[in-house]
């Protein structure tokens, strides 16, 4: 007797401890790919940010106007930040990509090189139609010779953009699919170990609310640990990206992170509560034949 009770509580145990890894994993992957969405939803901002658009100035412009056209670029809601460029500047530059003083090289040429105003527009601005409006705009100015922009490249942002965007939706439902079936299954596991304990409970009068009450309460706390571990697992996956990846640690938001660890809690607790129920409600309203299917 002894024997029998120590097996079959090794095997209850054994049976707790693949339920919980199951379902730690699978909100660990659900983690993982949510952080990865953000990672890339500010990658594709940090790419748009940086897109150039260059507003060149008439020849001989005070730095005056142009400085103070700067400002009230600078004071748009759609502009992130400008910076100006004198014909020094930008000869200096020129200068050094080429290895070669250009000065030297025009010999009593007039310098060509005008000055300009880079600017970097919000990530929700950076698109075809909106630039397209605010060169419109920025070419009223009498001081401005015209505006360069690469019009292809943001287009294929856009593009990739949206489709990425859309193979991540398409992942993250088949990964959510695959959670609540692999948790349901745990569950069903679990509770069909104890089924025959079920229906004894039954058979003596206890209501479907007093029998499910207990497995509920283990399998919610079952699916808050598993939260937990996974949460931790996370936590460890990305400060290691971030050891070795210095640069992730300027794109992370540590208030959508919160966000994720908080949805993973509920998530955990969630599915569990209800894959237990209808685990439950499966096994007590089953024929006496079916339990021992």
């Amino acid at each position: 007797m002894k024997r029998e009770s120590s097996t079959t509580k090794r095997r209850l145990q054994g049976s707790y401890l693949i339920s919980l890894m199951s379902i730690m994993l699978v909100l660990f992957v659900i983690s993982l790919f949510s952080s990865l969405v953000l990672f890339a939803n500010k990658i594709s901002d940090y790419i748009k940010e940086n897109v150039g658009f260059e507003i060149v100035m008439k020849k001989g412009v005070k730095e005056k106007d142009i400085i103070d056209f700067q400002h009230v670029l600078e004071s748009k809601k759609y502009v992130k930040s400008t910076e100006y460029i004198s014909q020094q500047e930008a000869t200096r530059r020129l200068t050094e990509d080429l290895g070669e003083d250009i000065l030297e090289w025009l010999g009593d040429v007039e310098n060509p090189l005008l000055p300009s105003i880079d600017v970097r527009f919000k990530s929700e601005y950076a698109n075809n139609d909106s630039i397209a409006k605010i060169e419109q705009w920025v070419m009223k100015n009498k001081n401005v010779k015209e505006v360069y922009f690469q019009k292809s490249l943001i287009h294929s942002i856009d593009k990739n953009v949206h489709k990425i965007a859309a193979v991540l939706l398409l992942i993250g439902l088949v990964l959510l699919i695959m959670a609540v079936t692999l948790i349901s299954h745990t569950v069903r596991l679990s509770v069909y170990s104890k089924r025959f304990v079920v229906r004894s409970m039954q058979l003596v009068g206890a209501t479907e609310s007093f029998i499910i009450k207990p497995f509920m309460k283990h399998f919610v706390i079952q699916g808050f640990i598993g939260a937990v571990l996974s949460l931790v697992l996370l936590t460890v996956f990305l400060m290691t990206m971030m050891k070795n990846i210095p640069e992730l640690a300027s794109l992370i938001n540590f208030g959508n992170i919160a966000v994720i660890y908080v949805s993973v809690l509920i998530l955990g607790v969630l599915l569990t509560t209800l894959s237990t129920f209808f685990a439950m409600r499966k096994y007590l309203r089953a024929d006496v034949d079916e339990l021992y299917e």
